[in-house]
């Protein structure tokens, strides 16, 4: 995976995080669809915090394999 790819991949899960917090009712941000959105921003979330320690093992494999 390049750094184009990631690049990509970052922008679109902060572009979902953002269309579904404009979905949750902040009255009850637990019910019904609000619920849905919720779960719809921590997904892109979990898959932002993989993206970036991908890139950060491979920043790591990159000096290992220099030295």
């Amino acid at each position: 995976m390049n750094k184009v790819l990631t690049i990509v991949l970052l922008a679109i899960a902060i572009a979902l995080m953002a269309y579904n917090a404009t979905m949750i009712d902040f009255d009850a941000p637990l019910k019904g669809d609000s619920s849905v959105a919720v779960i719809g921003i921590l997904a892109p979330l979990c898959a932002i915090l993989l993206v970036l320690i991908y890139r950060t093992s491979k920043k790591i494999q990159d000096k290992v394999e220099r030295h």
